[in-house]
């Protein structure tokens, strides 16, 4: 159970940003439907990719300046809405629906051209290191939140 008092949030964000998976051979089942952890690893890439999109730097930078180490998930739930094979173009339309003190909740839609696949929301952190190698949530930075709305 989280201690965590949420923060006044912040209006959620209307940045989107888009990232293109092409489904490989090996990504897929003997039935070749996509294994469903392979969208767990494509919408963490997205994450990632949502902040690279904003013009947040490498994590080893952001460590360096701001003792952020990464934005690790604290809880997911997904909805699977349809399957997907080899040779589809998926699309990763990543955005943040809320800003927390010192957590958010990224949503995510896979995409199919005009199909929806699948919809997620994450709960992330901006985690620090402790000395002892641990590590525990920061609050939000706010110049990463201001990059990023």
């Amino acid at each position: 159970m989280s201690t965590e008092i949420p923060a006044a949030s912040a209006p959620a964000a209307s940045r989107t940003v888009t990232y293109e998976v092409r489904v490989e051979f090996g990504d897929c089942d003997p039935a070749r439907i996509v294994w469903f952890p392979n969208f767990f690893r494509w919408i963490d890439a997205a994450s990632r990719h949502f902040f690279i999109a904003c013009g947040v730097p490498r994590w080893e930078e952001t460590e360096a300046t701001l003792g952020v180490i990464g934005t690790p998930l604290v809880d997911t739930h997904a909805r699977f809405v349809k399957t997907a094979t080899y040779g589809d173009l998926l699309q990763v339309h990543t955005r943040v629906a809320e800003w927390r003190g010192k957590s958010f909740v990224q949503a995510y839609r896979v995409m199919r051209g005009d199909e929806l696949l699948l919809e997620c929301e994450e709960v992330r952190i901006f985690a620090g290191r402790k000395g002892d190698g641990g590590i525990y949530a920061l609050p939000v930075p706010e110049s990463i939140r201001a990059a990023c709305s």
